[in-house]
């Protein structure tokens, strides 16, 4: 009963059907493979136009390397000051852009507030160039704790953007989760919105390890090729991570997964809500859940095996319960039956 991250998943019965069938033959190496092909064919159905996409293994990888397209040394990427690029990613946006400095951004909910983020670009250079200067915002979509922008918070940061003459970045671990909360298409939640470079997520959502560098403007992706191979992120049997993603995309695997991860954090919550002692942090809107328990209700749940993480100040009895793909609904279920008899 393990709700400690959608990491903790195995791989969905598709994508590792599509990993078996790549396994059959030989294949050309660095990308050149049928597959990859492919996978750049689906993303642009996907997307509803053509875009650029470089599969990486991690997300880690995508975002660092992503950010190092955009950025200059000198640069300064804006991002809310608990996104994973911020406190989570051990520099590697600024190893991999040479330098740009991360900034920080504060925010309720895990958001940057547009009106704030215009705010702090205008101040920026105050000394021109003796200050980093702004080159990039990075959004998380879904947010770091389980909140999502909608189309007109994105609309308004990506007006921002385009005042400052900044790209927009978009953080995409858990876009799949965002997209089903938002119930509309990867277009309107993208290059629509003014998105310029997306970190396209599939490992928290099934994959066993796919990620996508995805520009919507091919000018932006000129030095990634070099970028890519430079980081060891050019798989030499690239087929293998190209078809988990063209299995994840085709026939809506995506959509199916997600739908199930935001569907399970829905009945968890559902079931909780009201119970003594028990108070959501921020609003449930994907599959990740930040609740306020009892001490005695936590001691109790992870006594019975139930696994989640404590989160932030101890004092706080906050946990953090994160849904994935195939989180049984029976284990969420047990979960709040017991946590009604630990209220009683």
């Amino acid at each position: 009963m393990d709700f400690r991250s959608d990491n903790v998943t195995g791989v969905c019965p598709e994508i590792l059907a599509a990993i078996i069938a790549a396994n059959s033959g030989s294949a050309a190496a660095y990308g050149e493979d049928d597959w990859t092909v492919r996978t750049q064919s689906a993303f642009a159905d996907l997307f509803e136009r053509d875009v650029t996409v470089f599969p990486v293994a991690t997300g880690t990888a995508a975002n660092a390397l992503s950010l190092a397209s955009l950025a200059p040394v000198y640069g300064a990427i804006y991002a809310h000051e608990a996104a994973h690029i911020t406190v989570d990613e051990c520099n590697a946006p600024e190893f991999y852009t040479g330098g740009a400095k991360v900034v920080p951004v504060p925010g309720t909910d895990g958001k940057i507030v547009a009106s704030d983020l215009a705010q702090r670009l205008a101040g920026a250079t105050p000394h021109g160039h003796h200050n980093a200067q702004p080159a990039a915002v990075s959004l998380s979509q879904a947010t770091e704790v389980g909140t999502v922008y909608d189309l007109d918070e994105l609309r308004a940061i990506s007006s921002v953007c385009r005042d400052h003459g900044v790209a927009l970045h978009v953080d995409g671990a858990r876009i799949a989760n965002a997209v089903v909360h938002l119930g509309c298409s990867f277009a309107d939640a993208t290059w629509r919105a003014g998105v310029d470079v997306l970190s396209f997520g599939a490992t928290k959502n099934g994959a066993m390890a796919a990620e996508a560098v995805t520009f919507f403007d091919p000018g932006l992706a000129a030095r990634m090729p070099f970028m890519r191979k430079r980081a060891g992120h050019l798989l030499s049997k690239m087929r293998f991570l190209s078809a988990q993603l063209e299995a994840y995309i085709r026939d809506d695997v995506w959509r199916r997964n997600a739908h199930h991860a935001n569907a399970a954090a829905r009945r968890l919550v559902d079931g909780i809500e009201g119970l003594p002692g028990v108070a959501l942090r921020h609003p449930l809107q994907a599959n990740e859940i930040f609740v306020q328990l009892p001490q005695a209700t936590i001691d109790g749940l992870a006594g019975d095996g139930f696994l989640f993480h404590p989160w932030g100040d101890p004092a706080d009895n906050v946990v953090r319960l994160v849904m994935g793909f195939s989180t049984p609904m029976a284990d969420v279920d047990r979960f709040v039956r017991r946590a009604r008899a630990l209220s009683g």
